[in-house]
């Protein structure tokens, strides 16, 4: 009997590993770590608004649309709640990803504010602040990218023949991926080089 069980467990084995099985929980892993690593930057990017947002106020506070509309955005991004599971549902995905460029979009609101302000430009906190969040948008594309390219390898696997039979049973369905108009919204990334001097007011 004992003979019979391992047998049927090489033979288990051997069928699970020609179906694509395996190769589909190794890609599923490197979804999840790729999605870990998505919103890590984007919390890094969330963790500094409320400095940001402190230091602008300082220097412009009159500008009180644009502060409350970051202030705002940051908050509905952390209404949501990003688990590794929300790449499993593309309505919850596309709300995640909505309210992340609405928050990229009051940021860019913000800097353009800025811009307006040579004192505010020039303070050493806030020059900081706009470095910090340039490289952590430049972190976030890149782990964008890493994520596109795990949920389209698990993808393909998973609508390829035989390994959509394995994934049919299994109950292993696509993956939400980036649209091309989230990919558009992340190509206008906050513009925060204040190198060049603020143009004379006449």
């Amino acid at each position: 009997m004992r003979k019979l069980w391992t047998l049927m467990a090489v033979l288990v084995t051997l069928l699970l590993s020609g179906c694509g099985y395996n190769t589909m929980q190794q890609q599923d892993e490197q979804v999840k770590a790729a999605w870990s690593e998505v919103l890590n930057q984007y919390q890094r990017r969330a963790d500094l608004v409320p400095n940001l947002v402190n230091v602008v106020k300082g220097f412009a506070e009159q500008e009180k649309e644009v502060l409350l509309g970051v202030t705002d955005a940051r908050a509905s991004v952390g209404s949501i709640r990003a688990t590794p599971e929300l790449v499993n549902d593309p309505a919850a995905f596309k709300k995640f990803i909505d309210a992340q460029n609405q928050l990229q979009g009051a940021l860019s609101r913000l800097m353009l504010v800025a811009e307006r302000y040579p004192q505010l430009k020039s303070n050493e906190l806030f020059r900081d602040l706009t470095s910090q969040l340039e490289g952590t948008e430049n972190r976030i594309a890149v782990a964008r990218n890493r994520y596109i390219k795990s949920v389209a390898d698990y993808n393909t696997t998973v609508r390829s023949f035989p390994e959509n039979l394995t994934a049919k049973m299994f109950g292993m369905s696509l993956k939400a991926n980036f649209t091309v108009e989230s990919e558009a919204a992340i190509s206008s990334a906050p513009k925060v080089d204040f190198t060049k001097p603020a143009p004379a007011k006449p």
